[in-house]
């Protein structure tokens, strides 16, 4: 059966999103992009854009699943807004019904690129290669939330082999 995933890269300036469908072990993307807000707006109505531009996508596109990159920052500010921009990405999937996954940057790099402390060019390129693309996505918050997508699909492959294998 064909699973869709959504990736999120949360971000209240710039929300990337992915959409990636698995069909017989081949991955193929359906749309990536990245939601952008003004700075000139208050944070409730950045955030309120956010959700209705993410419910017109996952109404569009009908994801089955969706990840979401957890925010790791060292600045207390940036810590909590984001988290408040990754917050509205899970009520909106929730809201669709849709199982939310949560994965950190390490994981993500690793399972993307096999090595979890590599460089954000190679988890890049590897987002290229595993989609048959002929160039890296753009901008980087949509090639992140790819990577966010590919990383739900290959944990999830993961998991179904070793089911499969007890």
């Amino acid at each position: 059966m064909p699973k869709r995933v959504l990736g999120i890269d949360p971000g209240i300036a710039a929300m990337g999103y992915g959409f990636i469908e698995e069909i017989n072990d081949r991955l193929s993307i359906i749309d990536y992009g990245c939601l952008s807000t003004s700075a000139k707006q208050s944070t409730p109505a950045r955030l309120r854009s956010l959700y209705h531009k993410l419910m017109e996508l996952i109404e569009l596109y009908k994801p089955s699943e969706a990840a979401v990159e957890l925010f790791v920052a060292r600045n207390l500010k940036t810590a909590l807004i984001v988290g408040q921009a990754r917050g509205v990405a899970i009520l909106a999937a929730a809201n669709k019904g849709l199982p939310v996954y949560e994965y950190t940057p390490l994981e993500v790099k690793q399972n993307v690129s096999g090595y979890g402390r590599g460089e954000k060019s190679q988890v890049q390129e590897m987002v290229r290669i595993q989609l048959g693309l002929d160039s890296i996505p753009q901008p980087d918050d949509a090639a992140d939330a790819l990577a966010v997508a590919i990383c739900h699909i290959s944990k999830i492959r993961l998991s179904e082999l070793l089911t499969h294998s007890q």
